[in-house]
């Protein structure tokens, strides 16, 4: 089964979604870069019709300047799913992906069916503080990606999934400025997701790998106890990439939106 590739023009900036399977549409939102690929749906196609898009200046996409904080990804998202002609999806985010998904179903929860929060970012609890980007050279990310940090290196240079270095580093540029957009007004979350997170009405999976380096799973309970219908899974064995360490975490996954 392969990919297919869809592009939309949302309020003039080119949107390229990858999709692939049959069945009940999901749309799944990348984390803050796009190395991990979306190889993964792979796991969800035999049940669902995945829809993966690429975020304005990241991926495929074309860049938006002219975003100034996550709102702005909000309403593009809800526009997308319009263009796409989509009823009710189901909603999955990981890591930024999930800080963007839980602000869509918090203002717009009733466009959508289930919703997975896969290591979501946003909360910034001071008792659960993620890891520090800036002090984390290159050297050492994959480890704070993946607990067997072989499955991080695939997505780097020299790894069997990663692109030619010279591509690699025009996409890590490219990004890096899509993401100082969305992060130039409150930084990784918002002050006041937390008082939001109650206006979720939609039934929740809060799924986290326990040995989380990037975003603590110890978060995972205060998401939980925030958003009225949540339940939590926790994948042993496990960091920030847990459905491309773990593949029984996306068999979980499918089984939660599936019902």
């Amino acid at each position: 089964m392969d990919f297919e590739t869809l592009t939309h023009d949302i309020d003039g900036v080119s949107v390229v979604v990858k999709a692939i399977g049959a069945g009940p549409a999901v749309l799944a939102l990348h984390g803050a870069a796009t190395l991990e690929g979306y190889e993964w749906a792979r796991g969800l196609a035999d049940r669902f019709r995945v829809y993966l898009p690429f975020h304005p200046g990241f991926g495929e996409s074309g860049e938006a300047r002219h975003f100034a904080g996550m709102q702005d990804l909000v309403v593009h998202n809800l526009r997308l799913i319009a263009a796409l002609g989509l009823e009710r999806p189901h909603l999955v985010g990981h890591s930024m992906g999930g800080w963007m998904a839980a602000e869509m179903a918090a203002v717009a929860g009733e466009r959508f069916g289930r919703l997975v929060l896969n290591a979501p970012a946003g909360l910034n609890h001071p008792d659960h503080p993620g890891a520090d980007l800036a002090a984390i050279g290159p050297e050492a990310l994959p480890g704070y990606l993946a607990h067997d940090v072989g499955v991080a290196l695939r997505y780097f240079p020299g790894g069997s999934e990663c692109p030619p270095l010279e591509d690699f580093l025009a996409l890590r540029e490219k990004e890096g400025r899509a993401l100082g957009n969305i992060l130039k007004v409150h930084g990784m979350g918002h002050p006041n997701l937390g008082r939001w997170l109650g206006r979720i009405p939609n039934e929740t999976l809060i799924v986290w790998g326990d040995k989380d380096r990037m975003l603590p799973a110890s978060q995972a309970p205060v998401w939980a106890a925030r958003i009225p219908a949540a339940r939590t899974l926790i994948i042993a064995d496990a960091g920030h990439f847990a459905m491309q360490e773990e593949p029984q975490a996306t068999a979980a996954i499918g089984d939660f939106l599936a019902g």
